[in-house]
């Protein structure tokens, strides 16, 4: 006989999971009781529901498995909903438990009291209440398999209090066994000659299941052919960006060139990419429903595949299982050097993502292009590199060349406050690897306070803070839509270099570009969490506008 918060714990156990994040609370007291007895599941407290929800949504984004959060209802909830939704918008595996009121209380507004399925109604995949101790087990698999199956994304489970302190003998259900969708050979055969009769073909990655193995064959192709790659919206790291077929990244402030050759290619392949708002520069690249380009969509959810965009050949297929079949795909013309008639097409957009990589000078002290290039100097390929939401990311986007699997964890969602939560989970998951969180001031006061969770669990991350007392990129588009009368947008900050060290993390202040590069050599040897404060100015809105150029552009037309 077990009680419930132990039936839970053992079955988390039984699911591999090795880390819970959590901000405690009484509603799961009987929960949190069974995790004390486990040595296999480390649990982590954070500082607010919120960088919970992101930690776990940023663990499942790393190493594909479901990263596990633990709130209390009502405010706990209502906080921890902002990583759920990155999780639905970002198809992360994440399975979240919610502390409610006990049964006899249900349905008279009680302390805290929220009607979870009505809430989260358009937030998640699935969500349940757990009413019977002995069903435990059931709930906890099938939120497993919901948040792994097809397009991955967020479960939450309910726990009434009186359900997890009661006793039940009951058996352990056993791991999640998932499908793993291949393509049809027949399919695999019609690529290939739809790829040879293209004169204009583009590939372009992203999406979920991917891994290193997949990243390395997708990239074999590509070159076996002499085809041009690009990577989805905040997906940059599936493909070594000084790969030769690498062509940019196709998403905000996408290089002109490479917008025009998405609207020019006669072949689109897309493989796991759900071609959103983001990449399609606002469904504008791609008409809808019927793109003027041949479209080859990939994913691994068939509910995915012409939701948007009609593909000509729609492939219901893992990640995994699709690159392992491209092995196999013959194309005519296709030899050593590649297909021929593509050299000048690969080029063309080669060149461009090179030039486009080239710093362009900008004003102040603190010129963020030459920060960013620092970075991808010094960082090592291994090296995680993190960030939110803000006009600064469009530094980091790119000058920051990602190489390795997995070396960048951003928010398709456009979520701030992200990149410090996602910095501390993925410390927690590669303590080997260097981490590095790039935040705006604004994005990272949403958060911030999970700089005590690094410092709690000594996780020696370093935090770069753009601080331009700014909103920035609301900033502008006040400027752009309404010169010269912007509100709201103007912060007062703290001292973050002493804000750091008064949680006993390091802290330094740069003023001038010079200074960074032996600041950040010192942090990247530190052995606790390291925070530099960049002042910036406020006019270096983006790598290649001011906000005095926005102003005088005037509205959009």
């Amino acid at each position: 006989m077990r009680h419930g918060g132990r039936i839970l714990a053992d079955q988390l156990e039984a699911q591999g999971v090795r880390v819970v994040f959590t901000v405690p609370g009484e509603s799961f007291l009987a929960a949190l009781d069974g995790l004390h007895d486990t040595n296999r599941i480390q649990t982590v407290i954070c500082r607010q529901e919120g960088g919970a929800s992101m930690m776990a949504e940023a663990w499942g984004k790393l190493t594909g498995k479901p990263g596990i959060c633990m709130v209390t209802r009502g405010p706990g909830l209502a906080n921890a909903m902002s990583g759920l939704h990155v999780a639905q918008q970002d198809s992360s595996p994440l399975v979240m438990f919610v502390g409610l009121p006990g049964a006899g209380f249900e349905d008279r507004e009680a302390f805290q009291e929220i009607e979870l399925k009505d809430v989260l109604r358009s937030y998640v995949k699935w969500a349940a209440v757990i009413r019977d101790t002995n069903r435990i087990p059931e709930y906890v698999s099938r939120a497993f398999h919901v948040a792994q199956s097809g397009r991955p994304g967020p479960v939450v489970l309910g726990l009434p209090e009186d359900m997890l302190s009661a006793v039940a003998d009951v058996a352990d259900a056993r791991p999640a066994s998932l499908s793993d969708p291949a393509p049809a050979a027949a399919q695999m055969t019609a690529l290939g000659e739809v790829i040879a009769r293209a004169e204009r073909p583009l590939l372009i990655v992203g999406g979920p299941g991917w891994n290193a193995d997949v990243k390395t064959r997708i990239e074999a192709f590509a070159k076996r052919l002499g085809v041009p790659v690009g990577c989805a919206f905040r997906f940059q790291d599936y493909v070594d960006n000084r790969h030769p077929c690498y062509v940019g990244h196709v998403g905000i402030g996408i290089e002109p060139k490479l917008a025009e050759a998405v609207r020019s290619a006669d072949l689109l392949v897309v493989i796991g990419a759900r071609l959103g708002e983001m990449t399609t520069s606002g469904y504008s690249l791609i008409s809808s429903p019927n793109p003027s380009q041949f479209l080859v969509h990939v994913h691994p959810s068939p509910d995915e595949l012409g939701t948007v965009y009609r593909p000509d050949i729609a492939i219901a297929a893992s990640a995994q299982r699709f690159a392992e079949a491209l092995t196999g795909v013959q194309v005519a013309g296709a030899g050593e050097a590649g297909v021929a008639k593509w050299a000048g097409w690969l080029g063309e957009l080669r060149r461009a993502c090179e030039a486009s990589q080239q710093p362009l000078p900008t004003q102040g002290g603190v010129r963020m292009e030459e920060i960013v290039r620092t970075v991808d100097e010094l960082l090592p390929e291994n090296g995680i590199v993190t960030n939110g939401a803000g006009n600064y990311t469009t530094f980091v986007h790119r000058y920051f060349r990602y190489k390795s699997w997995r070396s960048g964890l951003a928010p398709t969602s456009g979520s701030m406050g992200y990149g410090l939560p996602a910095a501390v989970a993925a410390k927690l998951a590669h303590p080997d690897r260097p981490v590095v969180c790039f935040a705006g001031d604004g994005c990272f006061m949403m958060t911030s306070q999970e700089l005590a969770t690094a410092v709690q669990y000594g996780l020696p991350i370093i935090v770069i803070v753009v601080n331009n007392s700014s909103y920035g990129t609301i900033r502008m588009h006040q400027e752009r839509h309404y010169p010269g009368r912007t509100m709201a947008t103007t912060l007062v900050n703290p001292d973050f270099a002493a804000f750091a060290k008064s949680f006993g993390a390091e802290g330094e202040t740069i003023t001038a570009t010079e200074d960074f590069r032996p600041a950040f050599a010192r942090a990247l040897k530190a052995d606790r969490p390291c925070l530099i404060e960049l002042k910036t100015d406020v006019e270096a809105i983006t790598p290649k506008t001011t906000l005095t150029a926005v102003r005088k552009a005037g509205p959009p037309r």
